[in-house]
């Protein structure tokens, strides 16, 4: 599994999450050049790390795309209305939602009675790969 890094305050303006794909030794060392006052991030710099674009492809397969999208246009109130409006099962939509919701791509909002309500809080994802030379 890929490991996670968060920084508070992921919502940037416009809505956009940017996520950015590093090996955990090159985080390691940005966090700690970061923690030092060599490096200063920007503001355009990603707010959550994958470690790898395999676990990146995961997370953000086709499949996993359209589900996001279609939370964003159904609003739905609970994983339960979410299952019956996209199809998948209760237990599949938990597991993809809670990681996706470890990353920061969706929030799982308590509702009515204790359910989870799912949401999509961006507009787009920036995915930021970089090459090596």
């Amino acid at each position: 599994m890929a490991k996670v890094i968060r920084k508070a305050g992921v919502t940037a303006p416009g809505r956009v999450l940017r996520i950015g794909v590093m090996p955990v030794s090159e985080m390691r060392a940005r966090t700690i050049a970061i923690a030092r006052g060599e490096l200063k991030p920007s503001p355009t710099d990603p707010k959550v790390w994958i470690s790898s674009a395999e676990a990146a492809g995961k997370i953000l397969s086709s499949k996993n795309v359209e589900l996001l999208e279609h939370i964003r246009r159904s609003r739905p109130t609970s994983l339960q209305a979410l299952s019956s409006s996209s199809g998948r099962k209760v237990p599949s939509l938990s597991r993809t939602l809670r990681l996706m919701e470890k990353y920061g791509i969706v929030k799982l909002e308590p509702g009515e009675r204790g359910a989870l309500r799912p949401e999509v809080p961006f507009d787009e994802l920036d995915l930021q790969i970089r090459l090596s030379a």
